[in-house]
């Protein structure tokens, strides 16, 4: 299958004049879909792309589009994809002048960017210190809330004992949110609502964000019911000038993980969006930050203007294509992040101020995982990761639709890795219209071999109360059950059986003519060529002496559904 490009819609991104400073060759240290949408964005500007892959991905989609790649080790991350040491040498020798981190992986990790710097290599992201302040929840809050950033009421200091955070939840009354200090995703967060559960729930989190993160540092904040996730993007240069470019609406997580994202906020009016991006600015010249960043907020739905700072994130986002199709510059629609990323990190200033900024349209994005969602007995819905090899693929396209894709047919999908293969993104001159759009790009959207949430993802988008623009953070997973079919329909099981039916033809015989089927002024047994002969009995038409049909039974089994 050919490659897409990863900007088919028609509000395509804004491209700079070459730059005489721009890199020549450029380490992209990640894989999957980033992977792709970053090399893509090189060979538009000319530079040399370098990929790096572990034995999992020798195959993959990244490794072909490149320019050129290493190989930096086995299968597991720590050995590959996570090792500083083995990075910096595949830099070293194909030349490389800059590296970029995508996300996930080493993106937020301030000792590679250091690493990087002291290699003699621009890390295209912030400063090392700027991703260790905000890699701090805890400090991160502190420096921001100087800047006069709102934050979430919560536990000051670092290194709180089990006993102090008991006293803080206490404090500020619950039900309340323990979170890792380091880290993100989601991972070891916990919601308290009953306080006698405290110590028990304290240990918990501290467990699993060891385990996540290497460091249990916790904190406590004020939990808001029923709330928004508002993040907004940022763009920094290195000669002191900030911007925003509106916000994303990602409040459609399940457990703290984003699935669905859009641009911009069906909540938000002029005034707040302003406000909002204002504090974002505000929040990353707190830390001298420098590239693509993101400021979340946390927004009760009943009251935007409350907004409060949650975090920063030192990196690209992954939903960052529904900003690229949103904002316009200077009345041009479009802009590519990862361009302008390169080119901040190249030493160039921004060409454009916050005045020359503005927004057209509206964006969703859904988040393709390999994952099989089941029905549990308490009423839940799990998702467990699914692998196996892409046996055919079909991306959609069309007016409107994008796909960000590490996806090719024949690639082999294991559960080493994120399970996140892709991502459907609908661009439109209205909400309606771009939920519609991806709608139907979710139903064309073809991957056989593997288990994705593609079914789900289409289904949520067509809740009533994400056509109403009604979210909060809580609706996926009060959704969930609604949103997985109760059965396989009765037409996949045909469709399946038809195809299993047709793979017991026999191979047609040699010189032509049908095997097993009557033929005019022939025998009734066929018409095979002279020298072959293929027993009649063999055909799986059913057919026999003296009429009577012979039915084929087929019994079928999908993983997960009785049958």
């Amino acid at each position: 299958m050919s490659p897409k490009s990863p900007m088919s819609s028609a509000s395509g991104p804004r491209a700079a004049s070459p730059s005489p400073a721009m890199f020549d060759t450029v380490l992209v240290a990640n894989r999957g879909e980033i992977a792709v949408r970053v090399i893509r964005t090189l060979r538009r500007l000319g530079v040399r792309s370098v990929a790096v892959y572990s034995d999992a991905d020798a195959d993959a989609r990244h490794v072909r589009e490149a320019d050129t790649a290493v190989r930096i080790g086995p299968a597991p991350a720590a050995e590959s994809y996570l090792s500083i040491e083995r990075l910096l040498d595949a830099a070293a020798r194909t030349g490389a002048q800059a590296v970029h981190p995508g996300y996930g992986f080493l993106a937020e990790n301030g000792a590679f960017a250091r690493a990087c710097a002291d290699a003699g290599l621009a890390f295209i992201g912030p400063p090392a210190g700027a991703i260790e302040l905000m890699g701090d929840k805890i400090r991160a809050k502190e420096t921001v809330h100087t800047a006069g950033v709102p934050v979430v009421p919560g536990s000051s200091g670092s290194g709180l004992t089990d006993d102090q955070l008991t006293a803080a939840a206490r404090e500020i009354g619950m039900p309340v949110l323990l979170k890792p200090s380091a880290g993100g995703g989601g991972k070891g967060m916990r919601l308290v609502r009953d306080e006698a559960l405290l110590a028990d729930e304290i240990a918990a989190a501290r467990r699993e964000a060891r385990g996540a993160f290497g460091d249990d540092t916790l904190l406590v904040e004020r939990w808001i019911d029923r709330p928004r996730h508002i993040e907004i993007q940022v763009l920094a240069d290195g000669q002191g000038h900030a911007v925003h470019l509106g916000e994303r609406e990602c409040s459609l997580q399940r457990r703290h993980q984003k699935i669905i994202e859009e641009a911009p906020s069906p909540l938000l009016d002029e005034a707040t969006r302003a406000r909002m991006g204002e504090a974002a600015v505000a929040a990353a010249r707190s830390c001298g930050y420098v590239g693509a960043g993101t400021v979340e907020f946390i927004v009760p739905g009943d009251d935007p203007s409350a907004y409060c700072f949650m975090e920063m994130n030192t990196r690209l986002q992954v939903e960052h294509p529904v900003t690229e199709l949103t904002v316009s510059v200077g009345g041009q629609a479009g802009l590519d992040l990862v361009e302008w990323q390169l080119r901040v990190a190249a030493g160039e200033p921004l060409l454009f101020g916050q005045d020359e900024i503005g927004f057209s349209g509206h964006a969703v994005e859904a988040r393709i995982c390999a994952e099989t969602a089941r029905a549990a007995a308490d009423g839940r819905v799990d998702f467990l990761p699914s692998a196996g090899m892409v046996l055919a693929l079909d991306e959609p396209e069309g007016e409107g639709v994008r796909v960000d894709s590490g996806l090719s047919a024949g690639t082999e999908v294991g559960t080493v890795y994120d399970p996140m293969l892709a991502k459907v993104i609908a661009h439109g001159p209205d909400r309606p219209t771009a939920l519609r759009r991806l709608r139907a790009a979710l139903g064309s959207l073809t991957v056989l071999g593997v288990d994705t949430n593609t079914g789900f993802l289409r289904r949520l988008a067509a809740h009533p109360s994400v056509a109403s623009g009604e979210l909060d953070t809580g609706l996926v997973d009060r959704a969930a059950a609604s949103l997985i079919p109760p059965a396989i329909p009765e037409e996949v099981y045909a469709a399946a059986a038809l195809l299993r039916q047709a793979a017991l033809e026999p191979a047609a015989p040699r010189g032509g003519g049908s095997v097993g089927r009557p033929e005019p002024g022939g025998s009734g047994l066929g018409g095979p060529a002279p020298d072959v002969w293929v027993d009649p009995f063999s055909v799986p038409t059913g057919w026999r002496l003296g009429g009577a049909p012979a039915w084929t039974v087929h019994r079928l089994r999908v993983a997960g559904h009785p049958r």
